[in-house]
């Protein structure tokens, strides 16, 4: 624990909620994270209590500051620092988007590659 107020920006990428943290401030500057239910900048800053909404693959993720950290952490770390507070349908709702993408798909040997044909095919069996 480092200061009293950190940099949305940085948190959000040391707690592993994005990958880099410029990927963290265009989210930001593109409105899609608000703290306390206001729009955020990337130098805003953030204090433990603070509530953070996050937009994120057309998901709505929600978290509390728990803790404050300047570096990016092991996950294992990272998840002590903040508390998850999204509702239980968004995560049902994520849950239900990710089932199904897990493992790659395997195609008979000597097939080749798939067509376009057979593309459109697969991606339509896959959203069903």
């Amino acid at each position: 624990m480092t200061s009293e107020k950190i940099r949305i920006d940085k948190w959000l990428w040391s707690i592993r909620i994005f990958k880099t943290r410029t990927l963290a401030a265009e989210e930001i500057k593109s409105n899609k994270v608000k703290i306390n239910d206001i729009n955020a900048k990337p130098a805003a800053l953030v204090t433990v209590g603070d509530t953070v909404t996050v937009k994120k693959s057309g998901f709505s993720m929600i978290y509390r500051v728990v803790k404050l950290i300047e570096m990016r952490v092991a996950a294992p770390l990272a998840i002590e620092c903040y508390e998850d507070l999204t509702p239980q349908a968004e995560l049902d709702k994520y849950k239900n988007w990710f089932s199904g993408k897990t493992g790659a798909e395997i195609r008979e040997r000597g097939t080749g590659r798939p067509t376009k044909k057979d593309r459109r095919e697969i991606d339509d069996f896959k959203i069903l």
